[in-house]
């Protein structure tokens, strides 16, 4: 059975799922899902889509496979049938194990490395929150004020708001603010 890597995406493409697009120069592109033709058939960039596997290892979340590994000679296409050996399938097996392996050890270090990443980013922020903390005192006392007054505002809003009989007034407020720093509040009533 040939597992064949889509041409957008790079999902695997097995046998009898997918489409298998042929173009005028017999091309031949392998799609896994009518999404992935339809892409390539808008001419979109798959790079640029973040479900790709491209994107993903153009960003960094995925592990590239390397073309210094010999896993591209195992799904090779061969035109002409290799004749049976013995010994060949027992080096192939091998060597097939053996990249493994490697591929196996390069995703662990991997996977260490970005998670190594993520724990720095947090580590930092509760760095970044202890000093807040420690530095709150620092903070202007006109914002502490605001912050205070703002439920007090909201509380009164709230009153203001409750219907009392049939309907209720449009009320708009409006805020002047005054030359020493005060503010003086005015509301306009619609009927």
């Amino acid at each position: 059975m040939r597992v064949e890597t889509c041409h957008f995406c790079s999902r695997p493409a097995f046998p009898g799922k997918g489409i298998t697009f042929v173009r005028n120069d017999a091309r031949q592109f392998r799609f896994c899902r009518s999404k992935c033709h339809k892409n390539f058939k808008m001419k979109r960039q798959p790079r640029k889509l973040k479900w790709t596997k491209s994107h993903r290892a153009a960003r960094g979340k995925e592990m590239i496979v390397d073309s210094s590994l010999v896993l591209s000679q195992f799904a090779k296409k061969r035109n002409a049938p290799v004749k049976y050996d013995r010994n060949l399938v027992a080096a192939t097996v091998q060597a097939m194990q053996r990249v493994e392996e490697i591929r196996q050890r390069r995703e662990r270090v991997f996977t260490k490395r970005r998670l190594a990443g993520k724990l720095a980013r947090d580590r930092q922020r509760e760095e970044d929150r202890k000093v807040v903390a420690e530095g709150e005192h620092l903070i202007r006392k006109e914002l502490r004020e605001r912050e205070e007054g703002r439920p007090m505002e909201l509380e009164q809003n709230k009153a203001a708001n409750r219907v009392h009989g049939e309907e209720r007034l449009r009320q708009k407020k409006k805020a002047r603010v005054l030359v020493d720093g005060g503010v003086q509040e005015e509301m306009d009533i619609d009927e």
